[in-house]
């Protein structure tokens, strides 16, 4: 599993509508709205390297609203849940 952290910055007056079109886009799994310079996050879980490409400036960039994004590659994952959730799909079992 590829993981991206997508920051976003939207048209102030568009960002819940620009939130939820990003939101319902295949590979999108979580969309926030953040303090900062950037308006939005957006998660970003897709099986291969190749998919965010499709994703992100295939998909995301296109919204209309979206005026510009910096995206992220995680190398590792730290988190209990997302660990948790591995496990309990089999990601880390051996035959």
């Amino acid at each position: 599993m590829v993981t991206a952290i997508v920051h976003i910055k939207a048209d102030v007056h568009r960002i819940p509508e620009v939130a939820q079109t990003i939101a319902e886009i295949d590979g999108v799994s979580e969309v926030y709205s953040i303090t900062g310079e950037f308006d939005l996050l957006a998660m970003v879980r897709v099986e291969r390297y190749e998919e965010i490409a499709e994703v992100i400036p295939g998909r995301v960039n296109k919204v209309p609203g979206v005026t510009h994004t910096e995206t992220h590659i995680a190398f590792r994952t730290y988190s209990r849940h997302d660990l948790e959730a591995a496990f309990a799909i089999g990601l880390g079992e051996s035959d």
